[in-house]
């Protein structure tokens, strides 16, 4: 199992970063996209009951591990500690900090939603692994939560977190442009790549017109 120091150095290194529910084809869909670039993988599905959770965990812990990318969970700590994860995701309204750590242990990334300067300025102040701003656009998998627009990349950027960072929201290969240019070198997406008609293609467009870490 890969320790945290590693888990870490893999983190720094990573541009794109996906968010799929459990779907028919999950061995197929990760096995394609994580060959055709992806860094993290993440398993996001709000419905879904423990179980099929674990099961499509275990597709997604031996797919990421064979394809050397970083398998994060959404949430859920102890889906997290049973499948294994490198990552757990955390909301603003989701389990505490401390309390994750107290699960996990060490060794399991921390990962915080931010939707707001403040919010991003607090959670670079705090030991968490890395950070996500937005949603920069409207997005149907963040109902009810407004837009932030490029302004909240801006000032993220110009904050420097000492931690990764990467943007969400509605991000696809029509507007990446404007997210790299507002100072994000990690995008966050998950449309854009999970209900393309390949997602593998869609996944190597988003790649190619990310900038390298400077």
């Amino acid at each position: 199992m890969r320790g945290g120091a590693e888990r870490r150095e893999r983190l720094a290194a990573s541009r794109l970063y996906v968010c799929t529910p459990i779907r028919p084809d999950l061995a197929e869909f990760a096995d394609a996209v994580l060959g055709a670039g992806v860094d993290l993988i993440q398993l996001r599905d709000k419905q879904a009951e423990a179980g099929p959770l674990l099961e499509a965990s275990a597709v997604l812990r031996e797919t990421a591990g064979r394809h050397g990318a970083l398998f994060a969970v959404n949430d859920r700590a102890d889906i997290a500690l049973a499948a294994l994860a490198d990552v757990l995701h955390l909301g603003q309204d989701d389990l505490p900090m401390e309390w994750a750590r107290r699960i996990l242990g060490d060794d399991v990334l921390l990962g915080r939603s931010t939707h707001d300067p403040d919010q991003a300025a607090r959670a670079a102040a705090e030991p968490w692994d890395y950070l996500v701003a937005g949603p920069v656009w409207a997005t149907a998998t963040k109902p009810g939560r407004p837009a932030t627009g490029t302004t909240l990349l801006e000032a993220v950027a110009a904050l420097d977190p000492p931690q990764p960072w990467f943007a969400i929201g509605g991000i696809d290969a029509g507007n990446l442009d404007q997210v790299t240019a507002a100072g994000a070198t990690r995008v966050v997406v998950v449309r854009a790549i999970t209900t393309a008609p390949d997602p593998a293609a869609a996944t190597r467009t988003l790649r190619e017109r990310l900038p390298p870490h400077t």
